[in-house]
């Protein structure tokens, strides 16, 4: 059995030469300022730091340990120098075996640098990797003495199709021997040509290819593997399918990589993108990928892939960074502030730490045994992850076993109609139950040590061993570090006692949280609350993000153990438990207590996620109360009406974005006469809708019309106004709202108050009587056109061509008789 790894600090920089110097720069945090990559060299004596950004001068610095007088490497070139593409370390193959530094650069220059305790860094020799001068490396690896790389090389027609563009790459290799002081290439090899990116990563079974997003779609679905030993080319792909061919090379000559893939363009095209956004490299395991979705997959060098864990289903972002690191039967993870320990073998998680400083793992030589301590670097030192305390033969305390038997009789006197008393020797002499007997046998088999063990278990009690395994490991831990926890000194307690705290918080959330494990609960959070405050924060993974916002990466199980089922009202509540509280609210009091800044936005998001998977249940916690008003009940019983549980209540129901609830904040805003606050609330909240904007504006017009205390912010109040309340409206609101005063009163209070006054007013009328002047504007050239409606067209447009000449003889009959009448009403009037 293991115990928990610890973090052991081994180096705080003062072993180093120039060893605040090397602090400094590992302490920067400003973008260009981080170096790209820190590597150690083989022996351990240096550590090399290079800076490889764009848009600056490419720069490798080399720090010592003490103990040698040599002088640092310290190099940079400029501009029109291409990027550092690999810093290998290969070694020599004569007497005198010594390591040499290995500096590539795009272009495929080399450069050799070996240290001499006596002189220092030396340059050994430059090399060109490359045959063309259009070359350019796209990425290098090394096993030994060979160099593996993918080439690009642009044909002289630069007008070339995408299609075309994409498969211009090659994949080469030479062997580079290294003596005393003299370095020789072999000739030049093509393995593959015609192929597109690959990101190429070499151990000791092969040189694994991976897709790169520069890879074309189309073939970005399979990973080859290029075996030394074998020397034949496989093709991967994803777990579904494995392995999908394999291609034998024959000596002195190339592999075409769309012949290789012309038989399996079918089963590619019915394949998906291999979504890859890291990959790490094991020298014996295979290559580990860990993709977009937050999966772990290890690809063996057979070509078949196997599933090896899972980040809890957390999509991570284009620019997070994972790390990987394989070390015997286990690797390690750093994803987010948090190390995973995860066994290859039963792809259990093993633990999961909570770092408190930025850290991440120290690259050693290629070829170091797995075997060796994983070690982190920060910015304070060097960090080994200790296993010293693993204690494989350690036996636990015997009532583990009795355990199982009480469970039992505690589970079979809940069923039984008896009201005797069922106690554990009745159940084992009456032979009542029998699963309690194969589980302490199949205890007793394996909490007993390996030289101990009488025989084989039988062939059910085998098989149910294999499926109680994890359970019997987290009994057997806990049982350890209870014994731990009795015998050890103060200093001791608290690390054992958070670490029980965690293991028992992460127990309760794999099971049903009914009253008796509620109860439990509770008693932990107030026996052991900075403890339980740290498992909460481990299992929910608080943390802040760059722009200081808290975000959480629990999995949606453990969302659901917090948030889910109904919720009864808040009387119903408190009368039924009886002071003994649910997750959630145990949760924000921890988080009040020692993270008060975090309440808001971590009510916050449970109401998002309550938004999220609840929205067609109608068994969620929406059900019941609402989460603010939850967390502002369970704080209002503990601290009472404070200063601080009144900014808090602020707080919360602000974050609640609940129109009453933000109301009811501005009430309390205004009752405190935090008129600043105030304002900004309004002006804050107001684009939620129309409707919360027109109350809010009404309640300060009426605090207006009372007191003088929003004059200073009358141009940001009248900006609220909406445009649907007119001057009389206004004028309406501030009469309902104007002080209780006598009927004789003098024209002036007392004391030189200041009084409400039209010319207060006067800028909001005025912005009303341009929005009204606005609309009648809309309307101008209706207002201002012809006569509305338009007069009456004649009845008969059009006559028949026969009864026109009729129709003339008519009116000149008529109109003398029209012009005589039209004179004679002239005369008379």
């Amino acid at each position: 059995m293991k115990r928990a790894a610890q973090l052991r600090q081994v180096s705080d920089w003062s072993d180093f030469v120039r060893g605040h110097g090397l602090r400094e720069l590992l302490d920067r945090r400003r973008p260009g300022e981080a170096p790209s990559r820190i590597v150690a060299t083989p022996d351990g004596q240096h550590l090399l730091l290079l800076w490889n950004q764009p848009a600056s001068p490419a720069r490798l610095v080399a720090f010592q340990r003490l103990g040698s007088d040599a002088g640092d490497l310290e190099r940079s070139w400029q501009p029109p120098q291409p990027p550092v593409v690999g810093i290998l370390f290969l070694g020599s193959c004569g007497g005198g075996a010594f390591w040499v530094l290995t500096v590539v650069w795009e272009q495929g220059r080399t450069e050799l640098w070996r240290f001499v305790p006596a002189s220092g860094w030396r340059l050994l020799q430059s090399l060109e990797l490359c045959c063309g001068a259009r070359a350019r490396i796209v990425s290098i690896c090394n096993w030994g003495s060979r160099l593996v790389w993918c080439e690009e090389r642009p044909p002289l027609n630069v007008q070339q199709t995408p299609e075309k563009r994409a498969f211009r790459y090659c994949i080469c290799t030479r062997d580079l021997h290294i003596r005393e002081n003299v370095a020789q290439l072999s000739p030049l090899q093509i393995v593959l040509h015609n192929s597109p990116a690959y990101q190429v990563l070499a151990a000791a079974s092969g040189a694994f290819l991976v897709p790169t997003p520069a890879t074309f779609p189309g073939v970005a679905k399979c990973v080859l593997i290029w075996r030394w030993e074998n020397t034949d080319i496989v093709v991967a792909a994803a777990p579904s399918r494995g392995c999908i061919s394999t291609k034998v090379l024959h000596p002195g000559r190339e592999v075409d990589f769309k012949k290789l893939i012309l038989g399996y363009v079918g089963i590619l095209a019915s394949m998906e993108i291999l979504d890859i956004h890291s990959c790490s490299l094991s020298t014996s395991k295979g290559l580990l990928l860990v993709t977009s979705s937050g999966a772990v997959d290890l690809v063996q060098p057979n070509g078949l892939w196997r599933h090896v864990f899972d980040f809890g289903g957390t999509a991570l972002t284009p620019g997070e960074e994972v790390q990987l690191k394989v070390f015997g039967d286990m690797f390690a993870c750093l994803l987010g502030g948090i190390l995973y320990l995860v066994d290859l073998n039963s792809r259990q998680l093993l633990e999961k730490k909570l770092l408190s400083t930025e850290m991440l793992f120290l690259d050693f030589h290629a070829e170091e045994e797995e075997t060796a301590v994983v070690q982190l670097l920060g910015p304070n030192g060097i960090y080994h992850l200790d296993f010293s305390g693993t204690d494989n033969d350690s036996q636990p305390e015997p009532t583990l076993v009795e355990m199982v038997f009480e469970e039992a009789c505690k589970y079979y006197q809940r069923r039984s109609l008896s009201s005797s008393p069922l106690t554990v020797e009745k159940l084992k002499k009456g032979g009542m139950f029998q699963a309690p007997i194969a589980l302490s046998s199949i205890l007793c088999h394996s909490l007993a040590s390996k030289d101990k063990r009488t025989g084989a278990l039988p062939e059910p009690y085998a098989k149910l061993l294999s499926t109680m395994q994890l359970e019997l490991q987290s009994y057997q831990n806990l049982e350890f570090l209870k014994s731990c926890l009795v015998g050890a000194s103060k200093s001791e307690v608290d690390s054992y006692g958070e670490e029980l705290v965690e293991q028992e918080l992460n127990r309760l959330l794999h099971l049903d949280l009914n009253r008796e494990n509620l109860v439990y609960m509770n008693s932990i959070f107030n026996s052991f609350p900075v403890a339980s405050w740290k498992a909460v924060r481990n299992h929910l993974q608080l943390q802040q993000n760059g722009d200081g916002l808290l975000i959480a990466r629990a999995t949606p199980d453990v969302w659901k153990k917090i948030l889910g089922g109904p919720v009864p009202s808040l009387s119903k509540q408190e009368a039924s438990l009886n002071g003994v509280v649910p997750l959630f609210e145990l949760i924000c009091l921890s988080l009040y207590q020692f993270k008060p800044k975090w309440l808001p936005r971590f009510v916050e998001l449970s109401q998002q996620y309550v938004g999220t998977s609840w929205a067609y249940n109608k068994e969620g916690p929406e059900g019941g109360v609402p989460l603010y008003k939850r967390a502002l009940a369970v704080l209002a019983r503990k601290s009472g009406c404070s200063v601080a549980y009144t900014e808090m209540e602020i707080e919360l129901l602000l974050c609640s974005q609940r129109p009453k609830a933000i109301l009811q904040a501005l009430d309390l805003l205004i009752r405190h006469r935090r008129w600043q606050r105030v304002m900004d609330t309004a002006e804050k909240f107001s684009r939620l809708s129309p409707l919360l904007n027109k109350e809010m504006f009404i309640v300060l017009l009426g605090e207006f019309a009372q007191h003088r205390a929003l004059d200073p912010h009358l141009d940001r109040l009248w900006e609220l106004c909406p445009a649907d309340l007119s001057a009389s409206d206004i004028l309406t609101i501030i009469q309902q709202h104007l002080p209780q005063t006598e009927l004789d009163h003098p024209p002036f209070l007392p004391g030189g108050a200041p009084q409400l006054t039209v010319g207060l007013l006067k800028p909001l009328l005025h912005r009303l009587a341009r929005c009204s002047a606005g609309q009648d504007e809309i309307y101008a050239d209706v207002l201002q056109g012809p006569s509305f409606p338009p007069p009456t067209p004649p009845r008969h447009q059009q006559i028949a061509a026969k009864t026109a000449p009729a129709q003339e003889e008519h009116v000149q009959r008529t109109e003398p008789l029209h012009n005589h009448t039209q004179g004679t009403l002239s005369e008379g009037m």
